[in-house]
């Protein structure tokens, strides 16, 4: 016998089994994978323009920038020889020629000021900054400079170079001074070290004075920059002391601060680095101008030297957002089978259980309006933040599809329970994208009772024949 309506009155037309009910919706919710694949997609290209904004606010102001240095540079003469064939006979040739000799200072200290800004245009924002990069090195000669295998009298000490690399060489604002033991320097363009890619500046110096002892520079540098700034530290000691007023850093790279001098409060933050030569696993003197340091690819941390396999030594601190509206919609977003799942076995049960009949037109409708919840909240997450976009496009959604029920459910009470139930659903949703650690393991039991619930509620129904109940 059949279940009556609300009225009384039996359902028009021939009755569906339970399981061929069920295999309908599954096909429905199926089909709802392309419309919620297809909003993926949107947060994906709404992500891409963003960062295009970003990039196109920041392009006259400075990029991610890499401090390297100072090294100083010694050219050398060295005899190369060569084998070349003339008139017929092989003959060997020995020329001399000049190279470079970089040598590491002994300790540098660094202290480094970012005053962070935010750029903005459109709906679009980026965090830039303007630093204050002072500090000072102590060169010397190490004690094993002879194991270099070049002598003391093919070095050119009065024509060395003192470089420094900045791997946005755009960003260099304001008067920048370098002095050597009290002498100013006057700088030039160009010749920075490898760290940077060649990007940079320098300063002839007379080292001369390295012979016999030692040799200081003093330096105060500003450049521009944005979302982080990153040391290539290269020396016997290196000491980073680094503060900003922003409020939200992230501490990346080879090396990590000092946990005991690293403050992060609401009104800034400030961190304290060292690095030591026997960390680093390098020698003070080489013949090689240095690693570049790159950024590794989006969702590594550290900078990669190219051609090393690596990750190049680094110290990084950026300046992050804290709230990436786009990965919080997309994580949103890979709950909309839950979401979607839920909401269809309860008409489903309404269906089998009180009787009523709905019409796969109207499943698909509900399912649109569900999937259209995650364009609600992408569009209105870029103009007023993710927790007010969610209110927003959830309180609109279980509106909608709680008037559109009442009509289809032919009862209010009914339309009741289905927006309480997509109202506990959201928020359930909220709760697990801000409980990170523990959300496979919440959302997993929940499905789980989800799933008890319903076995318990269908298990007299018998899914072969029409709506008949078996007794037991």
């Amino acid at each position: 016998m059949t279940d009556m309506d609300e009225d009384g009155a039996e359902p028009a037309g021939p009755e569906r089994s339970p399981g061929v009910k069920f295999l309908m919706v599954l096909l429905m919710g199926f089909l709802l994978t392309i419309p919620l694949f297809a909003t993926w997609l949107l947060v994906y290209d709404r992500q891409n323009q963003s960062e295009t904004a970003q990039q196109s606010i920041v392009s006259g102001w400075g990029g991610e920038q890499v401090f390297a240095g100072p090294k100083l540079v010694l050219p050398y003469t060295a005899p190369v020889q060569e084998t070349v064939e003339q008139d017929g006979k092989v003959v060997t040739r020995t020329n001399t020629v000049t190279r470079d000799l970089y040598l590491a200072p002994q300790m540098v200290t660094l202290e480094s000021e970012l005053n962070p800004q935010i750029k903005k245009r459109a709906i679009y924002e980026v965090v830039v900054y303007d630093s204050s990069m002072s500090g000072a090195a102590r060169f010397k000669l190490p004690d094993d400079f002879a194991r270099n295998g070049i002598a003391m009298e093919d070095i050119d000490f009065a024509a060395a170079e003192l470089r420094f690399g900045l791997s946005d060489a755009r960003g260099l604002a304001g008067d920048n001074k370098v002095t050597v033991d009290g002498e100013a320097l006057t700088l030039k363009p160009g010749k920075g070290l490898g760290e940077t890619g060649n990007s940079g500046f320098f300063a002839w110096v007379d080292a001369s004075r390295l012979v016999d002892g030692e040799m200081r520079a003093d330096f105060a540098i500003r450049f521009k920059g944005n979302r982080s700034v990153t040391i290539a530290p290269h020396a016997g000691q290196t000491i980073w002391a680094v503060r900003s007023k922003w409020p939200h850093p992230s501490f990346t790279g080879s090396f990590l601060p000092e946990t005991e001098q690293t403050r992060v409060t609401a009104d800034g933050f400030e961190a304290r680095y060292m690095v030591t030569n026997l960390a680093l696993g390098t020698s003070l003197v080489s013949t090689e101008a240095g690693q570049q340091v790159m950024p590794l690819p989006a969702g590594e941390a550290g900078y990669r030297s190219p051609g090393s396999g690596g990750v190049a030594a680094s110290a990084t601190v950026g300046l992050i957002q804290p709230v990436d509206v786009y990965g919080q919609v997309d994580r949103a977003a890979k709950y909309g089978f839950l979401i979607i799942g839920f909401t269809f076995v309860a008409f489903l049960l309404f269906d089998l259980i009180g009787g009523v009949r709905i019409s796969p037109v109207q499943y698909i409708l509900i399912g649109a309006a569900l999937v259209l919840f995650f364009v609600l909240l992408l569009a209105f997450a870029e103009i007023i933040g993710f927790a007010l976009a969610f209110v927003a496009a959830s309180a609109a959604t279980i509106g909608l599809i709680a008037a559109y029920s009442a009509s289809v459910l032919s009862s209010w009470r009914r339309a009741a329970l289905v927006g309480g139930l997509l109202a506990g659903l959201y928020g359930m949703i909220y709760i697990l994208l801000s409980l990170e650690a523990y959300s496979l393991l919440i959302g997993s039991l929940l499905i789980f009772a989800a799933l008890a619930g319903v076995m318990f509620v269908t298990r007299r129904l018998d899914w072969s024949g029409s709506l008949r109940r078996t007794r037991g």
